[in-house]
């Protein structure tokens, strides 16, 4: 629980721990250490600002062992109401660590964190998620872009601050694949349509069925993810929606392409995010940021902004960093650097959206990206599966530099805006691109693009 800190951020921890009062029986208790995170210096002045804001949360240091509770690591005792007593015990004692222990594993259904709680897995622990449905009760969720009412994620928080999910074991959500699916998005659509409120929006027992993502703090502020692994997720993977000061560092995501969409990590509609030093895999997206979807994201209407990716690896199937196609809300002010992609991971940049989902993405910034990519260094596209309707989106400005690749498998440029909205700027320099397919590039609809000091396969731009 120890790590260096700054003082900026060990006075801004602290005072967060110290607006929720310890109740007056219970001894004072001494407030760990910020958790160390290990960001280098950037180079943009404002990445550096995002990271030295992004709030990281101190807990007391005090322990809750879920054994404590009756848990059991046998693999078979159901330890959903175990766990829930523990963090219960440890909010209402002002916060702390709830400890999940090393060796064996731990059956539970959903699991909801509050404030001033850390769920901590020892080196080992393992929780297994139930193949029983019952165990994920209905929450507020969003389902791609949407608000509605679903069975819970697998670890779930709503209106919680000071929150974390630490340490070096496992959660496997193997078993939930007996109940976790379904993509029917148009039923939502139509309930949208109709004017129907997010909390009677029920999906469980309406006929149709909709995944639950499998970690998904909403609307949080000051949330740790940190050093677990994540195995055989159903959909998305780390969920971070509608919260305000996320930090994800040192997680692990699954590569498995058993499952469909299961993106590394989609924050939607957040405010400062930094996601550090991360093994993402993924059979989609690695990173999609996101900001709702069509009609139900204009009535929402927040952005995703201030996030920063650093010396993260990326193993996915579609973008290593991906904006959209949920983007209604905007997106802005993203920075990744020292990223390594490998695998069949098509796009370093991947922008998406069209007339119906409408939108921004602005201010986007890649700087030591290096790889192979299946298809393209960066693809934009302003007519994402062909739909259309009256909303144009937005794009630019896009900034590249010292980036490379050993292998392309189309072009290293494929960016198109419209007719009547032009990607508003996109500057490349001083990057090399080698094993290109295809040596020209799709430059449609861009306004001022530059390439200073930037080679395909040995010959300049």
């Amino acid at each position: 629980m120890d790590g260096r800190f700054t003082r900026r951020q060990l006075i801004k921890g602290g005072l967060a721990v110290a607006a929720v009062p310890l109740l007056p029986a219970l001894p004072p208790s001494r407030a760990s250490a910020v958790p160390r995170i290990d960001v280098p210096a950037l180079p943009w002045p404002a990445a550096n600002d995002i990271v030295a804001n992004t709030t990281i949360p101190v807990f007391p240091d005090r322990s809750f062992p879920i054994t404590g509770y009756g848990a059991k690591n046998d693999g078979k005792t159901d330890n959903t109401a175990a766990i829930a007593k523990a963090i219960d015990a440890c909010a209402a004692a002002g916060g702390g660590h709830v400890i999940v222990p090393g060796g064996g594993s731990f059956l539970t259904g959903a699991i909801r964190l509050r404030s001033n709680v850390d769920l901590h897995l020892e080196n080992g622990a393992v929780l297994k998620f139930s193949g029983d449905a019952s165990k994920f009760p209905n929450v507020l969720t969003r389902y791609e872009g949407i608000e509605c009412v679903n069975r819970s994620p697998m670890v779930y928080a709503y209106g919680e601050k000071n929150i974390g999910l630490t340490g070096r074991g496992t959660l496997d959500a193997a078993a939930t694949s007996s109940w976790n699916k379904g993509s029917d998005r148009a039923y939502l659509e139509s309930l949208v349509a109709k004017g129907i409120a997010p909390e009677k929006r029920v999906v469980p027992g309406s006929g149709h069925t909709m995944r639950s993502t499998f970690v998904e703090p909403y609307a949080c502020e000051n949330v740790l993810i940190q050093g677990i692994t994540l195995k055989n997720s159903m959909f998305w993977q780390l969920h971070p929606t509608l919260c305000r000061n996320v930090t994800v560092d040192g997680v692990s995501t699954d590569p498995s392409t058993a499952h469909n969409n299961t993106d590394g990590c989609d924050p939607e509609s957040c405010d400062h995010v930094v996601i550090a030093n991360c093994t993402l895999g993924a059979h989609d997206d690695n990173i999609a940021i996101k900001a709702g979807r069509d009609a139900d994201g204009r009535r929402v209407n927040v952005p995703c902004q201030n996030l920063v990716v650093v010396d993260c690896v990326m193993n996915g199937n579609w973008g290593a960093i991906t904006c959209g196609s949920e983007q209604t809300g905007g997106i802005r002010n993203v920075y990744a650097y020292r990223l390594t992609v490998k695998g069949d991971t098509k796009f370093a940049l991947y922008v998406k959206s069209n007339t119906l989902r409408g939108g921004f993405t602005e201010n986007i910034n890649l700087d030591g990206v290096s790889g192979t990519f299946a298809r393209n260094f960066v693809y934009v596209t302003s007519t994402y599966n062909s739909q259309t309707g009256s909303h144009l989106p937005s794009f630019g400005p896009f900034t590249i530099g010292n980036c490379a690749s050993t292998k392309i498998g189309g072009k290293t440029f494929d960016v198109s805006g419209l007719s009547n909205a032009h990607v508003h700027g996109l500057s490349v320099a001083n990057s090399t691109f080698n094993g290109v397919s295809d040596t020209s590039n799709t430059l449609k609809y861009v306004d001022n693009a530059r390439f200073t000091n930037v080679t395909v396969n040995g010959k300049p731009i």
